[in-house]
């Protein structure tokens, strides 16, 4: 998972690599007299690679601009808080800033993706984000008043 902005650059950088290198290594292969589908079993560990990377920056750039299920569960809150920060466009260091911490502390806890941490400090980066969290029921839409 992407979590900053000079990790998406990178990124970016590194697609932008791997279609040359794909493409040099393709030449290569069709130069030594390979058939199509010996190309492609040979080429399929970097592109399973280029499309890793690729899915991640879509989902960074999803998160950016939004588009991303607002609701979550206890297993995924912690990609769900880094989705938040940047959806509201913050640096680590600026939520650090806003929690009182220090910013390699963010950084360890997004790195964990929040693993272990609890319900307080989940509800302090959630305010720090300007937003709130409501606990719903699952089968709140089946309720009846």
């Amino acid at each position: 998972m992407i979590k900053t902005e000079q990790e998406y650059k990178r990124s970016l950088e590194q697609l932008k690599h791997h279609e040359r290198l794909l493409a040099e290594q393709r030449k290569e292969l069709e130069e030594m007299g390979l058939t199509e589908e010996q190309i492609e079993r040979g080429l399929s560990p970097a592109r399973l690679f280029q499309e890793r990377i690729k899915a991640e920056v879509e989902e960074y750039e999803r998160y950016k601009s939004g588009n991303f299920d607002m609701t979550c569960t206890f297993d995924n809150i912690g990609r769900q808080l880094i989705a938040f920060r940047i959806y509201k466009g913050l640096s680590q260091a600026e939520l650090a800033k806003r929690l009182g911490v220090s910013a390699p502390q963010v950084s360890r806890d997004e790195r964990n993706e929040y693993g272990g941490a609890s319900m307080e400090k989940v509800k302090q980066v959630l305010k720090a984000l300007g937003m709130e969290v409501k606990i719903v029921p699952s089968d709140w839409n089946k309720l009846t008043v």
